[in-house]
């Protein structure tokens, strides 16, 4: 399995990957979702190990009204993110992995575990479910990828350029290329 190794937490946002980087990856994601749970696999086994050097692959959050746990989900994405952006790549790697085995009333139980294993306060991180701060930073994400146009997850942007639920690493590397020798002109 891939680490986190190159999260950061920038303007607010997770990033994975080179933050400073001009090409920019936007995923907005659905932790209680099937295809991205696809997409996070692809992630890690192709795309980051090619380009993570090159591009910065920024997390929204984009939790779908049909899925009961997705946007508590995303609010505790949002709390281990800031206190360790590693630890918040990892929460969305191990949410999606785990998609099956979790429910809304199961969430809290898997949230406590988590922090434990990462060394943080459960009880901490359970509040973060009832956090309005959270809450809001979630939404705000949500309405944004409302503007652009985002209905389904996962959606990908590369340099602005939409991907819509499943696409290939191919489809997606192809647009990367594209992207880098842009930013090299």
């Amino acid at each position: 399995m891939l680490l986190a190794a190159g999260a950061v937490l920038a303007a607010g946002r997770n990033i994975e990957g080179n933050a400073a980087a001009k090409v920019r990856v936007i995923v907005y994601e659905d932790l209680q979702c099937s295809d991205c749970a696809v997409f996070r696999k692809m992630m890690d086994a192709t795309l980051l190990p090619k380009y993570g050097k090159d591009v910065a692959f920024e997390h929204r959050d984009f939790p779908l009204a049909k899925h009961a746990w997705a946007k508590p989900a995303a609010m505790a994405g949002r709390f281990f993110d800031e206190e360790n952006p590693k630890a918040g790549v990892e929460w969305r790697r191990t949410t999606m992995a785990q998609q099956k085995s979790i429910a809304p009333e199961s969430l809290e139980k898997h949230l406590r575990a988590f922090a434990l294993r990462w060394k943080i306060d459960p009880a901490k991180a359970a509040a973060a479910l009832n956090d309005e701060r959270l809450r809001k930073l979630v939404e705000a994400d949500f309405d944004e990828g409302v503007a652009r146009g985002v209905a389904r997850t996962p959606t990908v942007f590369v340099d602005g350029e939409p991907f819509i639920e499943p696409s290939t690493p191919d489809e997606i590397a192809k647009s990367i290329e594209a992207a880098l020798a842009r930013s090299k002109r």
